[in-house]
Formats: C-alpha cells, structure tokens, sequence
C-alpha cells in the first residue's frame, strides 16, 4: 500500500511538472472565478437561468479536454481535483474575511464573498462529478478514431460531445442538489421539480457547447504545438512503463 501511494504521488509529480504552467493555472482560476461568478443570475426567463459562471465555465472544459488528450483521463482528472481544492481554499479565506467585524459596513460585500455554504457544496459535488464523466468520455471517444486520432475531426467529436454531457450533468447535479434537495429547507420552501432542473440544464449546456465551439480552435493549436515541441513526452513514457 505504501509503495502505491509514493509511485502515485511520484506520477502526479512528474504530471505537474509535465503540464505547462499556463494551462494549470487558467484552469484553477477559471475553476475560482467560475465559483465566485455564479452568486450573480445575469438571465432568467422560465426554465432557463444563466449565471456568471457561464462566462468563464468554457475555459474550464477547454483545458480539461487539452490535458486529457495530452495526458489522458486520470491526469485530467487530477488537475480538476488540484483546482477543487483550490477553489475550496480561497472559499475558506472569503469566508475567513467575510467573518472578521468591522466598524464600516460591509454587508453587501461579506455576502458575495461570504457565500452560502451548500451551494458551495452542491458546486463542488456538480464540479468533480462533471469532471469525470467529461475526462473519460473524452477519451474513450478519443479511441475510437484509430486512423487518425490527432485529426481536427477526432477532437472536436471528442471535445464537443463530451463537453455538452459533462456540462449537461455538472448543471443538472448541482440544481439537483440546491433546489431540490437543500432549498426548499434553507430558502422557506423554495424549489424547482424535476422537470425545471433537466431543462435548465440541457438548455445551460448548449450554451456552454456553443462558447466551446468557438473557443475549441484555440485547444486544436495549442495541442498541435504541444506535439510539434515534444511537450508531455517524458510523462506519457512514465505511463507506459
């Protein structure tokens, strides 16, 4: 057990060493600021409700879909759980900060930074769970263009099918959890059926599918030029030791 867990936490090493800094670093801040956007609804209208995170929730996608056809699943996978609990730790100083009193009135402000604790949860819960179903959808359709795997038709089918899923269950898990499970306790008996949650999440997923497909371009050439340079080499050579 213990040998396992040293040759894992050597793997994820070399995997972070691997990735280059840029890529690592969008995705844990998209990943914070995508949290800290969605306290504000910039549209509302019947089943359908957009959040600020939806701004920024794309570039999230994007390079889970680069490092895993870079590094594949399991690496994409701990990536999205390094920026989970970087998100988590930044939630802890705004609440931290949100708690201290002080003589000037900062309501408004420790209320936006504050957050309200189970909707942190439900996003957390909706974030990991999204992560691994777009990850590994990714890579299993990924496989199936043996011919020619690195070819713009194979990522942007893997890219866009996996994204419109992964985003489709990250909306639905966390409406699942705020507005039936948590709300109607927390919020005087406020709630959305069944029926409200799958809508507004098929809806928010195309939308968030239409913002990848314009930015996908972007991750097409950045992983072109990953492969021209040789980047990620020495750690997919670990993988098939």
């Amino acid at each position: 057990m213990k040998n396992k867990l040293m040759r894992g936490w050597a793997d994820t090493k070399l995997l972070f060493r691997s990735i280059p800094a840029v890529i690592t670093a969008l995705f844990t801040i998209s990943v914070v600021t995508m949290n800290l956007l969605a306290n504000k609804t910039i549209y509302q209208s019947g089943a359908l409700a957009i959040d600020g995170g939806i701004l920024v929730s794309w570039l999230s996608f994007l390079c889970m879909d680069i490092i895993t056809k870079a590094y594949g699943p399991k690496a994409a996978t701990k990536v999205s759980v390094f920026a989970m609990c970087v998100n988590l730790f930044v939630c802890l100083i705004f609440f931290i900060v949100s708690a201290i009193p002080t003589e000037t009135d900062y309501t408004a402000f420790n209320t936006i930074i504050g957050g309200t604790w189970f909707i942190l949860l439900s996003s957390t819960v909706a974030f990991l769970c999204s992560a691994i179903i777009n990850n590994f959808l990714n890579w299993g359709i990924g496989r199936l263009f043996v011919n020619d795997p690195d070819g713009k038709l194979a990522y942007v089918t893997r890219t866009y099918v996996s994204t419109f899923i992964g985003q489709f269950f990250d909306n639905l898990i966390f409406a699942l959890l705020t507005f039936t499970v948590f709300a109607p306790i927390f919020w005087d008996g406020f709630s959305w059926t069944f029926i409200q949650c799958v809508t507004c999440s098929l809806l928010g997923a195309a939308l968030e599918l239409l913002m990848e497909v314009f930015f996908s371009p972007i991750g097409y050439a950045v992983l072109k030029s990953w492969k021209k340079d040789g980047v990620g080499e020495e750690y997919r050579r670990s993988q098939e030791v």
